[in-house]
């Protein structure tokens, strides 16, 4: 027998999960006549050819095994307990076995076939009311999930997939609702990352210690990690026909659909339940770690310093034509681009009904922030009110195919449109897209034509109108609030480009259908034309002169100085320039009042027209935006929260301010 002070060794090797069969043949060698423990108090040593005999062992009961299942009737009690066992020691052995190819599992199926990694990748679980950060992996006949830290693999569930199915709307009602993170909370996480990257970047360039590099690194990698773990909204709800159910959260339709498909695809084939043992579950964890395709966190802090920090300006892409459908329906396209870790929908096609080769011909401007990819998605439009998602009471349209591409900077990075074809599911999408890096993006050229709107002062504007409030401003926003206001996304997802250059040509030719049009058009095309109309000022709304003071003003600490800082600034605007954006002010407010509906929040509104509204010089601009990554600079940070402290301040009077312009000097 093994000597007394090996208990603690003996114990370590049963809790290290290697099969009983392989213990019991090692403790058999070491009683073995004439052999002498050689064992110390917390050591355990043999001699290297005894190590081998365990597990030839092992192979032999195999061969054993293997030649008594295939001689013993399916029908005979003892059947599935040999099933089990083979398995367990085929396992066993596969795992031990360093020379297997990567690509192929270490495992068997219940049914003695090869079972296969298919896919796999990190997911927000929301488990008791919190969310966890799970490394998910799929098998040709299981799904199970990890919580992962580093090379410490540790399984927390999984779901034979012959026992899960996906819950019905009907059965989701029963299910606990999503606790969606406010949007100004994950807007003031990515500042304070963008924040943080520009830190690095002048600690980089001025070739600053590696510790303090190493500090912003890790409290990058924190930040990034809460943003990746609170963005995703989206439920996955899968359910163990044993009773328990899970939910998933994901950042778009793209990857619930992924994962969905791939699962659904693997269930057509003949698969049967079973009970993993604790040995097969850590032989099964194990190679997981061995087999995975995503090792890290999809966070910028695990980047190394040559990958590509992505995109940051402006897409504009056409979604021409779609084709390859089997039978006529009611169709539109999305279109989702990569950010701070996770994707964003950023656009979305009108709905062309009733065909099977729909002709979009849209063009959309997309802003970028580090993307390295862009996703579409087709849709069939559902107008079935009864099929509602119960967990955001939106109806559920289906996906008809979907496709990815990769942002190559050096193919986009040109004048010219590039063509391309994405094929989804038979389906083919023809799209057109070009890239407006960031630095060009911000300069504004006065027009040449002083008798339009766009790009003409707006105090000539007004003049020429007799107005308070140029024409263009008043009936965009009197459309939107006519019928826009509930719309989701309203001012963040983009118009059709078409459209909005057919507006702006109307509106500067004063043409007298404007309001027919009007009427007539796509609220987001309208919503855009608004916010083109801003963009194009020769000059910012709240002026060149003052931009420096602004950005000194909102970083007071002091709210009673911040306070008189800030009015004291409203009342240095040109009258033309104040006027008009209390009045917009006013309309995003009502615009947030609707945030339950439309989901946009003063936060959100103000990140929208935030750098619109008040933008550095051109000659400004270019001191700062040294490098492209820097578009969620400290300037463009402090833009929006200019606006946002407008926007929750209590209701400003013009009359008001300029009563006090007399106890105010307007020199700034």
């Amino acid at each position: 027998m093994l000597a007394q002070g090996s208990v603690q060794t003996r114990g370590a090797l049963w809790a290290s999960g290697l099969p009983s069969l392989l213990l019991c043949s090692l403790w058999q060698v070491g009683e073995g006549p004439g052999l002498q423990p050689q064992v110390a108090a917390d050591t355990f040593s043999l001699p290297s050819a005894l190590l081998y005999k365990p597990i030839d062992r092992v192979t032999r009961s195999t061969l054993v095994l293997h030649d008594l299942l295939k001689h013993t009737p399916a029908d005979h009690p003892d059947y599935p307990l040999l099933q089990d066992a083979l398995r367990i020691s085929q396992n066993f052995l596969s795992s031990i076995n360093e020379d297997i190819d990567p690509r192929r599992t270490a495992v068997t199926t219940p049914k003695g076939e090869t079972r296969q990694l298919v896919k796999d990748g990190f997911l927000v679980e929301l488990s008791e009311g919190s969310r966890k950060l799970r490394h998910v992996f799929l098998f040709t006949d299981v799904l199970l999930w990890h919580w992962a830290q580093g090379e410490c693999y540790d399984c927390k569930w999984y779901v034979p997939l012959a026992d899960l199915v996906f819950p019905s709307l009907e059965e989701s009602e029963h299910c606990p609702q999503v606790h969606v993170i406010p949007d100004h909370e994950l807007e003031d996480m990515k500042m304070k990352i963008s924040t943080i990257k520009s830190e690095m970047q002048k600690e980089k360039a001025n070739k600053g210690q590696s510790r303090a590099i190493e500090r912003l690194k890790k409290k990058m990698f924190e930040n990034e990690f809460w943003l990746l773990l609170n963005s995703p909204a989206i439920p996955f709800r899968i359910h163990n026909r044993n009773g328990k159910s899970y939910l998933f959260l994901l950042s778009s339709d793209y990857e619930r659909s992924e994962w969905r498909e791939a699962i659904q695809r693997l269930q057509k084939k003949d698969l049967q339940a079973f009970v993993l043992s604790s040995v097969e579950l850590q032989v099964l964890t194990g190679s997981c770690f061995k087999l995975r395709t995503v090792h890290n966190i999809p966070v910028t802090s695990n980047k190394d310093d040559d990958e590509s920090p992505g995109l940051y300006g402006f897409l504009h892409v056409i979604v021409h034509s779609a084709k390859g459908f089997k039978q006529s329906a009611n169709l539109y396209c999305t279109l989702e681009v990569d950010s701070f870790g996770y994707f964003v929908s950023k656009a979305k096609t009108r709905v062309f009904r009733d065909t099977t080769e729909p002709q979009w011909n849209e063009e959309f401007e997309i802003e970028l922030e580090g993307s390295q990819s862009l996703r579409i998605l087709c849709y069939e439009k559902c107008y079935d009110k009864t099929k509602l998602n119960k967990d955001n009471n939106e109806i559920v349209d289906k996906i008809m195919g979907k496709g990815q591409i990769q942002l190559d900077p050096q193919a986009v990075q040109t004048k010219n449109w590039h063509m391309d074809v994405i094929e989804m599911n038979g389906i083919k999408v023809e799209f057109s897209m070009k890239f407006t890096s960031r630095d060009m993006s911000l300069k504004r050229t006065p027009s040449k034509k002083q008798t339009g709107v766009f790009g003409v002062k707006i105090s000539v504007v007004t003049k020429r109108e007799r107005s308070k409030v140029p024409y263009i401003v008043r009936q965009c926003i009197e459309e939107v609030e006519k019928r826009g206001i509930e719309e989701v996304g309203i001012y963040r997802i983009s118009g059709v480009a078409t459209d909005i250059q057919a507006l702006k040509a109307v509106f500067d030719a004063n043409n007298k259908d404007i309001l027919v049009m009007l009427s007539d058009m796509d609220i987001n095309a309208i919503a855009g034309t608004l916010k083109l109309y801003f963009r194009e000022l020769p000059e910012p709304l709240l002026t060149d002169r003052l931009y420096p003071a602004f950005m000194e003003g909102i970083a007071l600490s002091d709210p009673a100085a911040k306070e008189n800082c800030m009015m004291h600034l409203l009342r240095s605007l040109p009258d033309p320039n104040l006027i008009t954006f209390l009045f917009l002010l006013e309309h995003l407010k009502r615009v947030a009042e609707k945030e339950p509906i439309n989901k946009m929040s003063l936060h959100n509104l103000a990140t929208v027209f935030g750098p619109t509204l008040l933008r550095p010089s051109e000659g400004e601009s270019k001191a700062h935006l040294t490098l492209a990554s820097d578009i969620w600079s400290h300037d463009v940070m402090a833009q929006v929260q200019v606006l946002l402290y407008y926007l929750q301040h209590p209701p400003i009077s013009f009359t008001e301010l300029k009563r006090n312009t007399l106890y105010f000097s307007t020199d700034v």
